[in-house]
């Protein structure tokens, strides 16, 4: 049986607000094997932002333990934590966060670039993932002649231009409208399982998570 591509073992984070001690995580346990795509559901305030930062190596302040790919990152230093998320994840959000002044090609190169791919190895890739998604004839545009859905396409073929172990998308498709989103979730999925990376996606829609292969619900700082 292949290793897990992330564990997360009594994960813990708490927060203090006006003196007042928030408990977010209270002990979270998860595994995701390669290829798995997982929906973690629940509403918002639920935690589900501070989880996928914590897989994420985002940051610190987390009890517990983190494991990904094989690496135990609880306490690795900082240079370290840059190398394991660079090489083995790929991140959508729910706002895109393109760079403005870059086009929808170089946008997908730019990882590639940071990771030490070559830059024509880099165009090849950049535009097999947007031909993919249709946007062969947006590659040359910059994000504001864009629209929504266009420029979250962009954000997902970015998040998966070095074929990341893991995606973790937090409401990708949550500011776009109910028609749009299913193509883009779809197209997502299509991209996600083509390739064979694993992907924990949160989200509060119901309806979308049941398209996933697992869903896994967090209730006040645990998972279901």
């Amino acid at each position: 049986m292949s290793e897990p591509v992330v564990r997360l073992t009594g994960l813990t984070r708490s927060f203090e607000q006006g003196g007042v001690r928030i408990d977010v995580l209270r002990g979270v346990n998860l595994t995701i094997m390669p290829g798995e795509i997982v929906a973690l559901l629940g509403p918002s305030g639920t935690g589900k932002s501070t989880l996928l930062q914590a897989v994420g190596l985002l940051e610190g302040g987390f009890g517990g333990k983190i494991e990904l790919a094989g690496v135990d990152a609880t306490g690795l230093a900082s240079g370290d934590r840059t190398a394991l998320r660079r090489n083995h994840l790929g991140f959508v959000y729910q706002f895109h966060h393109l760079l403005p002044d870059f086009s929808a090609q170089e946008n997908v190169m730019l990882p590639q670039l940071v990771r030490g791919i070559e830059r024509s190895e880099t165009v090849v890739r950049a535009q097999a993932l947007l031909s993919a998604l249709g946007l062969e004839h947006r590659m040359t545009h910059r994000p504001s002649q864009l629209s929504g859905g266009e420029q979250q396409r962009v954000a997902v073929a970015r998040a998966l231009a070095n074929r990341p172990l893991l995606v973790l998308a937090d409401e990708p498709t949550g500011n776009l409208d109910e028609v749009t989103s299913d193509k883009v979730l779809h197209e997502f999925l299509e991209l996600v399982r083509g390739q064979g990376s694993a992907a924990l996606v949160a989200t509060h829609n119901e309806r979308l998570a049941q398209r996933m292969d697992r869903v896994v619900r967090i209730h006040e700082g645990v998972l279901e």
